[in-house]
């Protein structure tokens, strides 16, 4: 399972952007790029800059590789429809990020372990692949000997309502949760400017 382990901080201070949920990086201490000359060089960034830091920004915010990314783009590009669109809505329909946005995992990165580490079943099905393409219809829920889980359970602690997502829906109490449809755009909270992206990969 290949993921990103570098220094995360550096890069919330380099893409301007808190791509990792933990609180920890929300906020950084430094608000100019990492490097020598990150606190004193400006440079205004060109057309490909930021097409280059959308790019980034969406691949560490859904913790896919290169190779991965370009993976969904070439499949959002042969569906139909607006390709941006697309590749957001098959990012999140990945079984780690649903994990994530229906409570039961308190990041995208605690996810795809609890994934990996075969803690979740979908359709009675045991997964252990993060990148899961869930379908409409789609059931999750915690295996039973998962049900204790610390991680899970504080995660589940942060969640007020049961229903944040339109296109998911939640049991709090069985630990289940349903896959009801693929998201729209408007639906997707993440700021993002998936254009940009579509662009850079149309040269």
């Amino acid at each position: 399972m290949a993921k990103y382990l570098g220094p995360r901080g550096k890069v919330v201070r380099r893409l301007d952007y808190p791509v990792f949920e933990s609180p920890k990086f929300a906020s950084p201490r430094k608000s100019y790029p990492p490097g020598q000359h990150g606190s004193t060089l400006r440079r205004k960034i060109s057309n490909y800059g930021l097409q280059l830091r959308e790019k980034q920004r969406m691949k560490h915010l859904y913790s896919v590789l290169e190779r991965q990314f370009r993976n969904y783009f070439k499949k959002a590009a042969s569906q139909e429809g607006p390709t941006g669109h697309n590749l957001l809505i098959l990012l999140e329909s990945r079984l780690d990020n649903t994990l994530y946005r229906l409570g039961l995992a308190p990041t995208r990165r605690a996810a795809r372990q609890l994934v990996s580490h075969k803690h979740f079943i979908v359709n009675d099905r045991v997964v252990n692949i993060p990148s899961y393409i869930l379908k409409p219809g789609d059931m999750i829920r915690a295996r039973e000997k998962s049900k204790k889980l610390e991680v899970i359970h504080n995660a589940m602690r942060r969640i007020t309502d049961d229903n944040q997502m339109p296109w998911l829906q939640l049991d709090k109490a069985k630990l289940t949760g349903v896959f009801l449809a693929r998201p729209q755009r408007d639906e997707i909270p993440e700021e993002v400017n998936e254009q940009l992206v579509v662009e850079l990969y149309s040269k």
